[in-house]
């Protein structure tokens, strides 16, 4: 069987793109582990829209600039950002609620980069808000198949054209034929020590896009949320930025606030500088969220998920400093597209956060990650699709190589992780970057085991690096 479109992924991106699709033709969503398991599940924050009264769609064009240290690209700034309003509306009529004031107005949060509240959000839970509507609309669809606990080893490249995905599934090899296939597949934050991401976001989608030789783009250009919950846990618990909008204030082992002597915005900088200023910070001792003078009864209304979270580590946030510390949280490069989503192989469509636009250049606004994700999906809905005539139709086979990770995989994926943490994290040299290289160079020479995800993630650290050498040359 050909289907119409495959998707690869099932965050906001895979989700809204399966939806869309599926009004034009039989569409097959392939999830690595079960539907919820994204990193849009996880999304706190909300989305970013220029409706308040005081704002203005030029107000966060220059905020999504100024963090992005203008390495955004233009056309995609003003695309994507100017949609925005409209796209609120899109997931309201998809039945997803947000949190309102008076049930007329949007309750909108204030984050970091942004000079104005325009983050429109569901308490502090917008992405399983948005997951559980959309997951709740494509289990209505007949004509959507969804595979879960699929995971894509390699696109199926004929004749320079991607003519579908070759997955592993209880230990075989099958080949799925579409007339066009969609990565959206997330990000590679577990590739670090210290990360918000869940355990899937590995890198696969960059890894077999690189093997079927697709365009990257600015892959070093990763971002580091500066406030995750310090315990020895993986991933950490994120504490949303809005937390800091509310009025948290960031203070150092002697409880002193040191941002407001940083950056004029203070807490609410950029997270990249916010990010690096706590790194430097840290070096001195323990870096903390002071919530002590925000009204337990503000906090847990405002905020009950990460409220509940932080009890249940056993802090308490109404007489004492939170630990916290930076993490990686979200890769702004990827698999290069242009405006309508396309790579540069025939066919082969991106988008979320696998994807680049040139949106976020070298450091995302915050919560203009869902937003992105929703208005590229909603391009790639517009796809053609084409006839296709496939040569090689070896659909299914046994599997001589895993797609589950094993005990044995472990000392590898660390040492890895304390890698790319200490040579290509926040603060990076080109000294370090080459040393990180040669030493991710051998591990992946010296990994014997025959398991996918290890390979993907030693694959996509290795292309991290180098990109972030290239540009550090320019």
């Amino acid at each position: 069987m050909i289907y119409d479109a495959i998707i690869i992924g099932s965050g906001l991106a895979g989700l809204n793109a399966a939806l869309g699709l599926s009004k034009r033709g039989k569409v097959l969503l392939i999830t690595k582990e079960k539907l919820k398991d994204s990193n849009t599940w996880y999304a706190q924050g909300g989305i970013a829209a220029a409706i308040g009264p005081t704002d203005s769609i030029q107000k966060h064009i220059d905020d999504t600039l100024i963090a992005g240290h203008y390495k955004n690209d233009m056309k995609a700034v003003e695309f994507i950002i100017k949609r925005a309003p409209e796209a609120i509306q899109q997931l309201r009529k998809l039945g997803i609620k947000f949190t309102t004031i008076n049930e007329q107005k949007f309750s909108l949060h204030r984050e970091g980069g942004h000079r104005e509240a325009r983050v429109i959000h569901h308490k502090d839970q917008t992405g399983k808000a948005i997951e559980e509507g959309l997951i709740k609309k494509i289990k209505s669809k007949k004509n959507i198949t969804i595979i879960e606990n699929a995971f894509a080893k390699d696109l199926i490249i004929e004749n320079g054209e991607c003519v579908g995905v070759s997955v592993i599934q209880k230990s075989r090899t099958k080949n799925w034929f579409g007339k066009i296939t969609v990565l959206a597949t997330g990000g590679f934050g577990q590739l670090y020590k210290k990360t918000t991401n869940p355990t899937g976001a590995t890198g696969d989608g960059i890894a077999i896009a690189a093997r079927a030789k697709a365009q990257l783009k600015d892959l070093h250009y990763v971002q580091f949320h500066p406030t995750a919950l310090d315990i020895a846990k993986s991933p950490l618990p994120l504490l949303t930025e809005a937390l800091r909008g509310a009025g948290a204030y960031l203070v150092n082992q002697k409880g002193e606030r040191f941002m407001v002597k940083k950056h004029k915005l203070a807490e609410l900088a950029p997270r990249d500088i916010v990010s690096s200023i706590i790194v430097n910070e840290q070096k001195k001792g323990q870096v903390s969220l002071d919530l002590r003078h925000i009204k337990k009864s503000a906090l847990k209304k405002n905020f009950p998920a990460i409220y509940k979270i932080i009890i249940a580590n056993n802090f308490n946030p109404d007489t004492e400093v939170i630990p916290i510390t930076p993490a990686a949280h979200y890769s702004c490069g990827g698999v290069a597209t242009n405006l309508k989503g396309e790579t540069s192989i025939k066919r082969l469509y991106a988008c979320g956060e696998v994807a680049y636009t040139g949106l976020h250049g070298a450091n995302r606004l915050a919560s203009n990650s869902l937003l992105e994700a929703l208005i590229m999906s909603n391009q790639v809905i517009n796809a053609p699709m084409e006839n296709i005539k496939i040569k090689k139709r070896d659909v299914e086979k046994p599997m001589n190589k895993k797609s589950i990770l094993l005990k044995s995989d472990l000392p590898t994926i660390e040492s890895l992780k304390n890698i790319m943490w200490e040579h290509a994290g926040i603060i990076q040299s080109k000294s370090g970057l080459q040393r990180g290289l040669k030493k991710i160079q051998k591990l992946q020479k010296n990994y014997k085991a025959k398991n996918y995800i290890p390979e993907n993630m030693l694959l996509t650290a290795i292309l991290v690096i180098k990109s972030a050498l290239v540009n550090l040359e320019k």
